[in-house]
């Protein structure tokens, strides 16, 4: 993926989340997709989510507790066949999400890897 094409990604991730449109954010993601984050295990009780209809419930119940909700990309970076995004949230909380795409363009795999 070339550094164009990761941003691009990331300014139509970003807009999506703050859309809070989940059907527009998994638009992104592939059916049998593998989210990792140490924040999910919160939610769901395990840190890792497999499947859209999981990750639905999961960014569903997360939407509905933070309606204030906000990203603002900082930086992106482009891998092979991967990229990496880093951002704020609206509570100034730095994140860095790392996404491996499917041939599709659709994020197979995502770890969430959080500041605080």
């Amino acid at each position: 993926m070339d550094l164009e094409a990761a941003r691009a990604f990331a300014e139509d991730w970003e807009a999506a989340w703050n859309s809070h449109d989940l059907d527009r954010i998994l638009a992104h993601y592939a059916p049998d997709v593998v989210f990792r984050s140490r924040k999910a295990a919160a939610l769901v009780g395990s840190g890792e989510v497999r499947g859209l209809e999981a990750l639905r419930a999961y960014w569903g119940a997360a939407l509905a507790r933070q309606p204030d909700l906000a990203f603002t990309v900082t930086q992106v970076y482009a891998g092979h066949g991967m990229l990496a995004i880093a951002y704020r949230n609206h509570r100034g909380v730095e994140a860095l999400e790392t996404l491996r795409l499917g041939p599709d363009g659709r994020v197979v795999e995502a770890s969430a890897c959080h500041a605080d």
